[in-house]
């Protein structure tokens, strides 16, 4: 979020406060005037205590503070028409909206201290997610390419979702990523990935070499950033398209540090603790330049989309493996699958944010059906629609987590000069 957005952002914010100002001076101004018509005997003066305490809710110390003076003054107010300031009764209801005032008043600065810090933690980390996460070309060789990168509500922490492409001398390679957890601490880990992959992705031979690259390189760096002193047993169990999922009590029981395979998938017992256990679902690519196909490699990660002639088909590969940071707990050969993919497919990646959106009734985004139904051209206008389409599923038009798209078109081969036709 850069500064303007910011500003902007600030603008909108102050507009319903200050037409809330209209609450504490009329609650004010009726206290007053019921004190002042009311027998003697009848005292409405602390009710003006509640004039600064629901302003520090909404306001700052400054306004805060205003409306507690003014309160006070409406007191001295009705106790020189009512009799005297120096009245017992007066005094006593006078100093304690005073103190009321001063409490509420730093009640206010510390909560607005507070925000400021919040606004910042999250700004450095949106640039930080901004400088890590760079713009895809939208030409890779003979591919079409597009991304969007859909931010959770502004209340919602920023999550560690990642992308990335890179072309070899044979072809493309992309990644899609999301990182277990939020905070500065996941953009963090998606840098690690980011990095790792940059530097390997030109490097390896294959897929499966550069997925055991990305996990001998993020794994010691994850288990010291989320290490903790008094782990507990817990299992971590695998389903078929390899996304982790718990299953208590479920498939074969191991030690920790193997891996058994059950009919779900494959399921690891080890000690380890909730923060500790990081782990980074991923889906490797790589899309040579000759030759209509696609290669892939799961790491748990929702399966892509190829669509093609009207047509959606989830490529769900035969043998996933265990998510980057976890191939330590269960056994697994690694394993790249092709899938044909020819002139005019789009190959839809994405990440489990546009799943796990919910509707008003709590039904989650059918990304099948919705890409089903696109009948444009393009990956460009396909993640336009989807992005669309996806906020206007959701009651507010905001995500609970960070959402990421990439959608690769491989385009028909240039006409060769002076070839002749069939």
């Amino acid at each position: 979020m850069d500064l303007q957005a910011l500003r902007a952002a600030r603008r909108r914010s102050l507009a319903p406060r200050h037409a809330l100002l209209a609450v504490p001076f009329a609650m004010i101004a009726l206290v007053t005037a019921g004190d002042l018509l009311v027998p003697p005997d009848v005292h409405l003066g602390p009710f003006l205590a509640a004039a600064p305490a629901v302003t520090a809710s909404f306001a700052g110390p400054r306004t805060t503070g205003f409306i507690g003076a003014v309160a006070v003054l409406a007191q001295v107010v009705v106790a020189m028409v009512r009799g005297s300031v120096t009245d017992l009764n007066h005094t006593f209801q006078i100093i304690t909206l005073l103190l009321i005032s001063v409490f509420v008043t730093l009640f206010a600065h510390l909560r607005e201290v507070h925000e400021k810090q919040l606004v910042q933690l999250r700004s450095v980390a949106e640039a930080a997610q901004q400088v890590v996460l760079r713009p895809l070309r939208e030409r890779l060789g003979p591919l079409r390419v597009a991304s969007v990168y859909l931010a959770a509500a502004a209340d919602a922490q920023i999550g560690g979702d990642l992308y990335a492409a890179a072309r070899t001398s044979h072809g493309s390679r992309l990644i899609i990523g999301d990182v277990r957890g939020k905070g500065l601490e996941a953009v963090g880990d998606a840098a690690l990935v980011l990095g790792a992959f940059r530097a390997a992705a030109h490097q390896e031979a294959d897929l499966p070499g550069l997925v055991d690259y990305l996990e001998r390189a993020v794994a010691p760096d994850l288990d010291q950033s989320h290490h903790s002193p008094q782990p507990h047993r817990t299992t971590t169990s695998f389903r078929p398209d390899g996304r982790p999922g718990s299953s208590p009590g479920s498939g074969t029981q191991v030690g920790p540090g193997s891996g058994a395979e059950t009919e779900d998938g494959f399921e690891a017992d080890v000690d380890v603790d909730d923060h500790s256990e990081a782990f980074i679902t991923a889906a490797l690519i790589d899309i040579p330049d000759l030759g209509h196909i696609v290669q892939l490699v799961s790491c748990g990660h929702p399966a892509p989309l190829l669509l093609r002639g009207g047509r959606v088909i989830p490529l769900e590969v035969d043998h996933p493996a265990p998510p980057l940071g976890l191939a330590g707990l269960a056994e697994s050969q690694l394993a790249m699958q092709s899938y044909p993919f020819g002139p005019g497919d789009i190959l839809l990646l994405y990440t489990d944010g546009v799943l796990e959106a919910r509707d008003e009734a709590g039904g989650f985004y059918p990304l099948a059906e919705r890409a089903a139904a696109w009948t444009g051209t393009g990956p460009g206008a396909l993640l336009s629609h989807l992005r669309d389409d996806l906020l206007a599923h959701t009651p507010t038009g905001t995500l609970g987590d960070d959402a990421a798209m990439v959608a690769i078109e491989r385009l028909p081969a240039p006409t060769r000069r002076g070839a002749s036709g069939p």
